[in-house]
């Protein structure tokens, strides 16, 4: 499949074991459930990469755009490489020297940090922190959080700082030194990115996460860890190194004396709760939100592995880090980028409709509404809701699957011809079908009841209480040929 006709995210269908833990992780709610497999909603999906992240079957996937970056580095045109700073988090250990040679071994004309357009963006958000009349400011540096915000709280899409994000500015510089011809391709942990390489072609040719490119090194016999430290042509980066950090992009900004409250959240359902719980009083100061889908910061990226990004990966990007403010910087760059709502407008539903969508899955009374989380939604009435909108399926909701699954299995039981019996770790019956009432003279009791469900299995079946306490007891199974009841076989099992 062409991966340049596959949005940003997107499902392996045939790997989706329909766990349905994407929906409880997705904080958009933005996967739909059809036959038992998941698939992203585009137009509700922000790229955070949090389904990718947690997904048990690896189905969720990040576009590679592999084979574009091939195709543009065959081309006559040269190809120039933004690498964010979060690589430390990834590649540990490896300088940014060692990643430039191990590029330019692969083709690229020039490589350089993405933190040097963090700088420039620090510089034009401090500018614009001192004459905006906005009490409330939110950081454009990380597009899932400005498409999360435009997406799902439009009406904070004004606050968001009119600027580029770093890979933007990084990308326009590269343009202004090497001419608009050229190639730019950002190297990252992030999805979202790819969003922005989709809607800025002219700036940004590409964005290609840091393990699709472990993997074009692997395929080249390429190692980082193990090439020259090449400081050939690399504009080292200082203080924006460290943005890859959650409160990083404010440390470049702090200034003594400034009337300005620096904020940070990573997560979306942390920025959530904070916008949700913003009455709009006008602050003593101005407050600036720097906002990071990823919890921790970019050096926790959908792509970063497991329990990488800890305090060392944060040491390390303090050492090569300058502690120092980006507003003294000269701001050459033109990097303003109005943001503008696109509001997800979720569809309403009447009481009688959910009523009667709560009613599909056995849910009749608020009783009934158990609100368990397990399909993924926080209660039984957004379930509700999302069946309605065809995002869900009946199977989902856990105690509709249990009294389904109950129903078929005592069905089963009925009809088969042998004498059945369940019991629970008490030794009561919980069912049984009629075979098992007659051989135990039980009859009148079951025809007049429909079950014997409650009765001591050591009243009906006497002779062979001790093996069913046995089993109870021990697990495993016993077999036993008895006379009395007619050559009887007998088979008694633990299944729990």
């Amino acid at each position: 499949m062409d991966s340049s006709v596959l949005e940003p995210v997107y499902t392996i269908e045939n790997e989706c074991q329909d766990c349905y833990k994407c929906v409880r992780h997705c904080h958009c709610k933005a996967i739909r459930i059809v036959d038992g497999k998941a698939s992203v909603i585009p137009e509700g999906c922000v790229s955070c990469g949090e389904c990718v992240r947690i997904c048990p079957s690896h189905a969720k996937k990040i576009r590679s755009d592999l084979a574009r970056l091939k195709k543009l580095l065959s081309e006559k045109k040269p190809v120039h490489a933004s690498v964010a700073p979060s690589f430390s988090a990834y590649f540990p250990g490896v300088t940014i020297g060692q990643l430039s040679s191990a590029l330019r071994k692969l083709g690229f004309a020039s490589v350089s940090e993405t933190a040097l357009g963090a700088q420039v963006v620090s510089r034009g958000t401090a500018e614009f922190l001192k004459h905006t009349d906005l009490p409330l400011i939110i950081s454009s540096a990380c597009p899932a959080c400005v498409d999360y915000i435009r997406k799902y709280h439009p009406k904070y899409a004004a606050n968001i700082a009119p600027l580029y994000s770093p890979v933007l500015a990084h990308s326009s510089m590269i343009k202004k030194q090497f001419g608009n011809d050229c190639e730019v391709v950002f190297f990252g942990p992030c999805a979202a990115k790819k969003n922005e390489a989709d809607r800025h072609p002219e700036l940004l040719s590409l964005a290609v996460t840091f393990q699709a490119l472990e993997h074009y090194f692997e395929e080249k016999g390429i190692y980082p860890e193990y090439e020259n430290n090449d400081s050939t042509d690399i504009a080292y980066a200082e203080e924006g190194r460290f943005y890859a950090v959650e409160g990083g992009m404010n440390d470049t900004l702090r200034e003594e004396g400034d009337n300005v409250r620096y904020l940070a959240v990573s997560g979306l359902q942390n920025l959530s709760r904070m916008l949700n719980s913003y009455s709009g009083n006008f602050p003593h100061s101005k407050i600036f939100i720097e906002a990071l889908a990823c919890p921790g910061g970019c050096i926790n990226g959908p792509v970063i592995p497991e329990g990488a990004a800890g305090l060392d990966v944060i040491v390390s990007a303090d050492r090569i880090s300058v502690k120092s403010t980006s507003s003294g910087r000269e701001l050459k760059e033109d990097i303003n980028l109005k943001v503008s709502a696109e509001p997800v407008i979720p569809a309403r539903h009447s009481e009688r409709d959910i009523t009667a969508a709560l009613a599909r899955v056995g849910k009749f009374n608020r009783e009934d509404e158990l609100n368990c989380g397990a399909c993924g939604y926080s209660t039984c009435r957004e379930f509700a809701a999302a069946l309605l909108d065809q995002k869900a399926e009946e199977p989902m909701c856990h105690t509709y699957l249990r009294k389904n699954f109950e129903r078929t299995s005592n069905a089963l039981i009925r009809f088969i011809p042998a004498a059945v019996v369940m019991v629970d770790e008490k030794l009561n019956i919980c069912e049984c079908n009629r075979n098992f009432a007659v051989m135990t003279g039980m009859t009148d009791v079951y025809d007049a009841l429909g079950n014997l469900n409650t009765v001591p299995v050591t009243n009906a079946f006497p002779d062979f209480a001790d093996l069913f306490e046995s089993v109870i007891a021990n697990g495993g199974e016993i077999e036993k040929v008895n006379q009395k009841y007619k050559t009887m076989r007998l088979s008694i099992s633990r299944d729990f």
